[in-house]
């Protein structure tokens, strides 16, 4: 417990004012969202769903959805919600069950996986870009007997869901495959179910599968207990001041964990209201802010560059917004975006839905993702960070084995240390996934720490910054893109025989393109090559460059090298192999020349 006394002991004597001032306002920061969270435990027996119910009890009267011209209050979403958890008593549906929801951004988003949970019901958000192999192995490990798909999802989910053993049955939210859920929610009660349904539960029984691609392989299912959906939810309303009269724009898609589960609970954990839209839109971004009064967002880095890269818009500083948070606001565009847009309070935060590690920068550091100050180490003894080798892609051990840690500035991967009653991370749907999370014998014998698969680094005053992905994953578009799954798509085109994925960075764009080194035993039409990939791999996944090789540059243990590849990228001075490019507009692949380079580099070409 923080209190007055232990702050007093807790802070060291500073010369710099203006160090104690950051000090004081870290302890106090953190003394509010203990107020928040410090009750949260894996044997409570308050749920995410009685949060939501004391809220909409609470708040009943404010506007809990402003979407597409209409408004939704606390009490009217609650009552949607109420009808979704009897619609799954009358089929049936029981606490432990599963229900997989793939739908575009809306309120009934909320209230179907809320509703769900009133009745124990566990939700598996589905990403909406996936198609073919990879939704239908989405939908494979969760194990739903039933799917809820939007209007513009549900064909998709019919087609892929139907070669499944023992198919779920589809519910289509107002579309036209599948029955029409939708049209049956007006005869269903909207009282709140018993909650006797859901007494037995306690925090440590999962409320979400939440999916990431981790670091390797196709999307893994993340189980999100109750009592880590709780702080969550809860993480970001001190931080952000948030209260009844805020409004929060949600412009990502809500199976994120970042839009969908920290920037609902930021508002309907606190009263206010959220401003959504189906998907974000730098031509509306500015028009929605002022005209429906936001006053704080939520982001990711590459929704900030989209803005920078737009126009001056007219009412870009006409606004109330004085707050926000999310992540990947890179360090070269972090005082522009600010400045530009008068924007006077930013978040920038680090975590992962398949994580244990938690990190917050509060004061506006440029760069950082967090801070872990040396007088507080204490607290934070479950963070480390460790020497990583990039050539053999892992953690660098001494002569004794154990790992080295990394020094202050230095770049190594970040570890969580994992307890005895771990609730951060509960694991992965596959207990296979699960133990390659885990790192063992770190720091002495039988102690175990979770990967986060990140390069971090941590300067003198305990500032973290993030550096890189390590392995086999790397992020675009907002997305991470898994390698190995890129790569399986690639080597089952007819005429390419092997294929070496990995991230290169374009100038002016955020994360990651994906480049592919590929090697032929046959003739490929590259023309229609993107075509054929979009049919197993989401867009973004798709590489934007592939470098046709005579032969696969290989390690001794026959692994494919990927840090000479790299650094070569797409620079023609550095590669004498044919290199193709995605083109967006002819939505082909086409020659990469000395031209398009120098457009790409000077910024004349953007993705």
């Amino acid at each position: 417990m923080v209190n007055a006394a232990s702050l007093r002991a807790a802070v060291p004597f500073h010369d710099s004012f203006s160090q104690m001032k950051r000090d004081l306002d870290f302890l106090r920061m953190a003394y509010r969202m203990h107020k928040l969270i410090g009750a949260v435990t894996p044997d409570s027996e308050q749920l995410v769903a009685d949060d939501f119910e004391e809220s909409a009890d609470k708040h009943s009267a404010n506007v809990a959805f402003r979407f597409d011209g209409q408004l939704t209050t606390y009490a009217e979403f609650d009552a949607q919600a109420n009808r979704i958890a009897h619609w799954a008593l009358a089929h049936g549906l029981k606490s432990g069950d599963r229900v997989a929801l793939c739908m575009d951004n809306c309120p009934d988003y909320v209230a179907i996986w809320v509703g769900l949970a009133k009745v124990g019901v566990v939700t598996a958000l589905i990403n909406t870009h996936l198609d073919g192999d990879a939704l239908r192995h989405c939908l494979t490990i969760s194990e739903a007997a039933h799917i809820i798909a939007g209007p513009t999802r549900d064909a998709a989910v019919s087609e892929a869901s139907a070669p499944m053993d023992g198919p779920p049955k589809v519910w289509t939210w107002g579309g036209e495959h599948g029955e029409d859920l939708l049209t049956m929610l007006p005869g269903l009660s909207a009282e709140r179910p018993s909650r006797a349904l859901r007494a037995h539960l306690r925090g440590k029984d999962d409320c979400l599968f939440i999916y990431t691609s981790g670091t390797t392989g196709l999307p893994k299912a993340t189980k999100i207990t109750n009592s880590r959906l709780q702080i969550m939810l809860r993480t970001f309303i001190a931080p952000c001041y948030t209260g009844p009269r805020d409004r929060v724009y949600i412009t990502l898609p809500l199976y994120h964990g970042t839009g969908g589960i920290c920037g609902v609970g930021q508002a309907l954990m606190s009263g206010a209201s959220i401003v959504l839209r189906r998907k974000f839109s730098a031509s509306a971004f500015w028009d929605d802010v002022v005209d429906q009064g936001v006053t704080s967002i939520v982001y990711i880095g590459e929704l900030c560059r989209y803005l920078l890269n737009q126009p001056p818009h007219p009412k870009e500083r006409l606004h109330h917004l004085k707050t926000g948070f999310g992540n990947g606001l890179r360090a070269e565009i972090w005082t522009e975006f600010r400045e530009r847009f008068n924007i006077s309070h930013l978040v920038e935060f680090y975590a992962a839905t398949d994580g244990n590690v938690n990190l917050m920068s509060i004061d506006g550091t440029v760069g950082a993702v967090g801070r872990i100050p040396k007088w507080l180490k204490s607290r934070f003894d479950h963070v480390e960070f460790v020497k990583y080798d990039l050539e053999t892609q892992d953690v660098v051990r001494g002569p004794d084995g154990f790992a080295i840690r990394a020094e202050a500035n230095e770049a190594g991967e970040m570890l969580g240390r994992m307890q005895e009653d771990e609730f951060e991370f509960a694991g992965y749907h596959d207990p296979e996934a699960t133990e390659k999370k885990i790192l063992r014998n770190v720091f002495e014998p039988g102690d175990r720490w979770l990967r986060t698969g990140d390069l971090m680094r941590k300067d003198e005053e305990g500032y973290v910054y993030f550096v890189d992905r390590t392995g086999d994953t790397f992020r675009w578009k907002g997305e991470n893109v898994s390698t190995s799954e890129v790569s399986n798509a690639l080597s089952l085109i007819d005429g390419i025989a092997t294929a070496n994925v990995y991230g290169v960075e374009i100038p002016g764009t955020d994360g990651k393109a994906g480049m592919a080194a590929i090697t032929l035993n046959g003739d490929v039409d590259f023309e229609s090559l993107h075509y054929e990939l979009s049919a197993s791999l989401p867009s973004y996944a798709i590489p934007i460059f592939l470098r046709i090789q005579r032969e696969a540059e290989t390690t001794g243990t026959l692994k494919f090298r990927k840090v000479e590849l790299m650094t070569e990228g797409f620079n023609p001075d550095l590669v004498d192999d044919p290199i193709w490019m995605y083109h967006p507009d002819r939505r082909q692949y086409v020659p990469f020349t000395q031209d398009r380079y120098d457009s790409l580099k000077s910024g004349a070409f953007r993705f």
